[in-house]
């Protein structure tokens, strides 16, 4: 194919997704992912495995998929990212003796779990919490909602914002525009050679951050019809919505990921605007990562991976 047939043709929305590592990147094609990892020797670390996740029985079900597919990317991302870790030296210790594969798979599964608990936290108790100080105070009557949800949208932004600012987490965020643009350079069909990739938009609409962008505002609608006054009683009950929440926005972002209209541009703008605190344009050596990430989980027939 011509590079000007290429660009005129139209783009192929694909289900091909990834997350950026520790100097790698992890791509998870139709049925299996890849994990490429750059090493200090400065050559490619590529691992190819089986995922039976993405062709279990719940993806064919609404809002059940959402939340399983959520907690499979959460268990695999963090194994990934902690192998990521070891492959590429970043945490050498001479000092200290690599931890086994049962060690590591126990190890990131209470940080999965921690990092849960940690976002209920952050954007569930801490909003209500404080909402319900405030009220005590300052009766807010009709207005709780609404301070609830700006208190929540202020803790989400702010902590992105503060993970942006971590010295060890921008190269991570470089690897994060390298999958996108790697990403949006296959969907154009165009070659997947570093030219060719370096010319598109770190920006996707169908991008993990937006995802939970997507999940903070519906459960803004959601917990609106919650409207019991004890704080805790309130919290509790957010927590047991938590999976109807992301199984609605999982629908909507694959709706507005599989779509072209005004109505899925709309659904993809405020988390294109957020993406510019986790997403960096990468070099060309992370290119190459990403490149070799995609390129292993291809599928034989090219509309496989159809969105």
């Amino acid at each position: 194919m011509s590079q000007n047939s290429s660009q005129t043709a139209k783009p192929h929305k694909t289900r091909i997704g990834g997350q950026a590592l520790i100097e790698g990147i992890m791509m998870r094609g139709v049925d299996k992912y890849a994990l490429a990892v750059r090493k200090k020797d400065g050559t490619i670390h590529l691992e190819e495995r089986p995922d039976k996740a993405l062709t279990s029985w719940y993806n064919k079900v609404p809002l059940i998929r959402g939340v399983c597919n959520f907690i499979a990317t959460l268990v695999l991302g963090y194994r990934c990212m902690m192998e990521s870790a070891e492959i590429s030296g970043a945490f050498d210790d001479e000092d200290e003796k690599p931890m086994s594969g049962a060690a590591t798979t126990a190890f990131s599964a209470l940080a999965g779990v921690l990092a849960v608990f940690l976002c209920l936290i952050l954007f569930m108790v801490i909003p209500t919490a404080a909402t319900g100080l405030i009220d005590r105070f300052l009766p807010l009557g009709g207005w709780r909602v609404v301070v609830e949800s700006a208190i929540k949208i202020a803790v989400f932004l702010a902590y992105m914002a503060l993970v942006s600012l971590m010295s060890d987490i921008k190269r991570v965020f470089r690897y994060h525009g390298a999958e996108h643009k790697t990403i949006a350079c296959y969907e154009h069909r165009q070659p997947l050679t570093v030219e060719n990739v370096r010319r598109h938009s770190p920006y996707h609409p169908r991008c993990g951050t937006s995802f939970l962008l997507i999940v903070i505002l519906v459960s803004i609608l959601v917990n609106a019809f919650v409207s019991w006054r004890s704080v805790w009683l309130r919290a509790l009950i957010k927590v047991l919505l938590l999976p109807l929440v992301m199984g609605i926005s999982y629908e909507i972002i694959r709706y507005a990921g599989g779509h072209d209209n005004p109505v899925s541009r709309a659904i993809s703008k405020p988390g294109l605007w957020l993406q510019r605190l986790t997403v960096k344009n990468p070099d060309d050596s992370m290119i190459e990562v990403a490149i070799a990430a995609m390129q292993a989980v291809l599928p034989k027939e090219g509309q496989d991976d159809r969105w």
